[in-house]
């Protein structure tokens, strides 16, 4: 599930480079009672290393190999948003995004990673697409023009994208507490 891919790139998409330069906003109680948007993305990859090491802390599970993780960003509580290598022969952008969070909630956040562009400019962080994809969009401008200038599938409502993303990677979360110890 988590294992080497053969491709150890790690080359930081422009997309998510433009991404890490927005910040974002949490604690901002809105109307609907959401709390903005939990989510520090970074500038780079976490490496190979810190990702296995992180991997096998978090499971466990000292055997588990966190190849099949890019490691893009965290929450205020230290879980990690990530890219999932899953899809055999894809490139990276055509990978889910998924989030562990620190007290093991996981999720799946977008299919790959035009839709959590979308998903980012509709309000949500990682996080909050994982974990409460229900709550209300908050559609953020910087976002939209980053999604506009790199997204390669049409917009949609984050919700739609979440929910489609949920249903294909439906047993994400069981199969990764199969890995823990």
């Amino acid at each position: 599930m988590f294992s080497t891919t053969g491709d150890d790139d790690r080359r930081f998409p422009p997309a998510l480079t433009e991404v890490s330069r927005i910040e974002f906003v949490y604690g901002d109680e809105g109307e609907d009672g959401d709390e903005g948007v939990d989510f520090a993305p970074y500038e780079a990859f976490r490496s190979a290393e810190d990702t296995t090491d992180w991997l096998r802390h978090w499971t466990a599970n000292h055997e588990l190999d966190g190849g099949g993780l890019r490691i893009f960003g965290q929450d205020g509580s230290g879980g990690l948003a990530a890219i999932w290598y899953t899809r055999p022969g894809r490139p990276l952008a055509e990978q889910p995004v998924v989030f562990l969070d620190s007290e093991g909630e996981v999720g799946v956040a977008a299919g790959n990673l035009s839709d959590l562009l979308w998903v980012l400019a509709d309000g949500f962080g990682p996080r909050e697409a994982a974990l409460h994809g229900e709550r209300e969009a908050r559609p953020d401008e910087a976002l939209g023009a980053i999604a506009e200038r790199h997204a390669t599938t049409p917009r949609r409502p984050a919700r739609e994208i979440i929910a489609e993303a949920q249903v294909e990677f439906d047993t994400f979360e069981d199969d990764l507490f199969e890995l823990c110890r």
